[in-house]
């Protein structure tokens, strides 16, 4: 390997170091103010009919498949996901040891991803009219009773109250692409700040060893860095994973957090790249990015989610758009049991929906998912994944001979569209006095960016947790950003810097 190469490499390892971070590239909470409800969740999620997930419910649910959701661990309390987590671990040295216990400085994540993901709902609504109409049975009957002792009249009978049904999945709340779907719950801690110290590109690879080991064929990754480059410890997880036919899918990650290209672990050949899209159907100023990477689109904006304690919110980010390609993932896998990861893959891009330029884009991939089609389709069998192999990159690519030029990271893009960017401040240099977990930006190969997540105590629609949110508020130096106003269209992580030219 060149020199060059070699010096290039480094870099960018040393830059992923400091720069992978779980939502920071494809989440943002919007809409602070009434907590969001249950029973007007599932009428938000209008991806459940665009996509043709509702269609594709009619043939299977991912019945007995495994999807292992790699973030931030994930609160199996929330009634939505009321036995949809059937194993777990953690692996920052700092979370449950289950990757029950949400973690991190935005915590909340991996619940939102999972409720997308195999959310199964809940039948709270109808509890609440059960217990409301016994309740005025009763009060009647009650009524009606004294009125007959005081008259000294016959008592008339206690009614038959209708039996309230136990807590399980229902009408209200988020349902997922994959409603029937098992999860596993793998927790790393994102950005700075772990107890244990364990780096994050350590904790990375051995989630997904750990995911392959324990009988997941699907993994969903909404995490991300703003290099296109890896550590070369991941090769080896990741080819694991190709070798026990597992399919990964990865969020591109958003510009308003600073990325102007997808970054990894989405440009790591093999793995289906997700990018975001508008309720229209268009690529997502902010909840996007553009690379050769990307293989398809889904929707990215206005999406609904569950939160810890039994809450909702209102989000965006290529981090929501993952699940829902992972869904549609594990349909195939439930309905096609026999099919292998490539063949997968492949049937999830040649049904989707072209859009924009004719022919695979490096804004849409290969188009805008069709759940129903991806599931019933007739799609030619294949044996190769089109969107290229881990081990034949590493067999090119970490040679090592001095011969080796040097080449573009996987994943970047050469061509230019005309999505207008974001725009981004100048950058704000670190204070020496500021507190370790003060949210300034850290100097590391000439790229800043944000290492930690903006706390969720400012961004999030949470019932009965608004008390919480203002100790928060009091207490942690990264809840001193402020939430800017929303109705011009920006969101919280236009605030970030992009990388200095």
């Amino acid at each position: 390997m060149s020199s060059a190469l070699r010096a290039r490499n480094r870099t960018g390892l040393i830059k992923l170091s400091s720069l992978l971070v779980a939502a920071l590239l494809a989440a943002t909470l919007l809409s602070v103010g009434a907590p969001a409800r249950a029973d007007n969740m599932r009428e938000s999620e209008y991806w459940l009919d665009s996509l043709g997930v509702t269609e594709a419910h009619k043939t299977t649910k991912g019945e007995g498949v495994k999807v292992a959701v790699i973030d931030t661990g994930i609160d199996t309390t929330h009634p939505d996901l009321k036995g949809a987590v059937v194993g777990g671990a953690d692996m920052s040295g700092s979370g449950g040891e289950k990757g029950n216990k949400p973690i991190g400085v935005m915590s909340e994540h991996g619940t939102l991803v999972a409720t997308l993901l195999a959310g199964r709902g809940n039948n709270k609504g109808e509890i609440k009219r059960i217990k409301s109409e016994n309740e005025r049975l009763k009060a009647a009957w009650e009524k009606a009773k004294k009125h007959a002792e005081e008259e000294d009249e016959d008592i008339p009978e206690e009614p038959e109250y209708e039996k309230v049904p136990k807590l399980k999945s229902g009408k209200d709340g988020v349902l997922g692409v994959a409603p029937a779907a098992d999860l596993l719950s793998v927790s790393l801690w994102m950005g700075e700040g772990n107890p244990s110290k364990i780096p994050v590109e350590t904790q990375i690879p051995r989630a997904v060893k750990w995911a392959v080991d324990s009988g997941a064929k699907v993994i969903n990754m909404s995490l991300g860095s703003t290099s296109p480059a890896w550590p070369e410890s991941w090769d080896d997880a990741f080819k694991y994973a190709e070798d026990h036919d597992v399919v990964i899918v990865a969020a591109a990650g958003n510009r308003s957090g600073g990325m102007s290209q997808v970054g990894a672990p989405a440009t790591i050949p093999g793995v289906l790249t997700v990018a975001g899209v508008d309720t229209s159907g268009k690529a997502s100023q902010d909840s996007s990015t553009e690379g050769i990477s990307i293989g398809v689109a889904a929707p990215a904006e206005q999406l609904v989610g569950g939160l810890p304690d039994d809450g909702y919110a209102r989000w965006s980010g290529t981090s929501g758009a993952a699940p829902l390609v992972a869904g549609v993932a594990a349909l195939i896998r439930s309905q096609y049991p026999e099919m292998k990861a490539p063949a997968v893959i492949n049937r999830i891009l040649k049904t989707a929906k072209d859009t924009g330029a004719p022919g695979v884009d490096n804004l849409y991939g290969y188009g805008i998912i069709d759940a129903q089609a991806a599931v019933t389709a007739t799609v030619p069998a294949v044996s190769e994944n089109p969107l290229g192999t881990i081990s034949e990159w590493i067999r090119v690519h970490r040679r090592n001979t001095e011969k080796t030029t040097d080449t573009p990271a996987p994943g970047v893009s050469m061509e230019k569209s005309d999505l207008k960017q974001v725009a981004a401040p100048k950058p704000i240099l670190p204070d020496d006095s500021a507190p370790a977990l003060q949210p300034v930006l850290i100097v590391g190969g000439g790229v800043l960016l944000l290492l930690v997540l903006i706390a969720g105590s400012t961004q999030t629609l949470v019932r009965r947790r608004r008390e919480k949110a203002a100790a928060q508020l009091g207490s942690a130096s990264l809840s001193s950003l402020q939430v800017p106003d929303q109705s011009d269209g920006r969101d919280l992580f236009d605030e970030i810097p992009e990388e200095e030219k």
